[in-house]
């Protein structure tokens, strides 16, 4: 189990070049975290992976791995708006202690 804050971020073109839009189930995950299953974008092991996050409240959401994250910590995690509105309000900005 993983602990870390959570943010969210408008998606578009992921690094392994898929198209995402906001309503998407989705999640960039800390280039330190993406770089441990291998430093390759395309075919990286970590793409499409999913991973259940709960919020500090009870709330859970899943979410696939579909891009990487310049400037999250390492058990950081940066959600669609989508995904992100479903463990809080986005007027919250960051959740803390979310794990996963």
């Amino acid at each position: 189990t993983h602990s870390g804050d959570v943010t969210f971020f408008p998606p578009g073109l992921g690094a392994w070049g898929k198209i995402n839009v906001a309503s998407d189930l989705i999640v960039a995950v800390s280039f330190k975290f993406f770089n441990s299953f291998g430093p390759q974008s395309n075919g990286n092991p970590v793409c499409g992976r999913k991973i259940k996050a709960t919020a500090p409240g009870g709330k859970t959401v899943t979410v696939s791995v579909e891009d990487k994250c310049a400037s999250c910590a390492q058990f950081d995690l940066d959600m669609s708006p989508g995904a992100f509105d479903q463990l809080a309000d986005e007027r919250v900005g960051r959740l803390h202690g979310v794990t996963w």
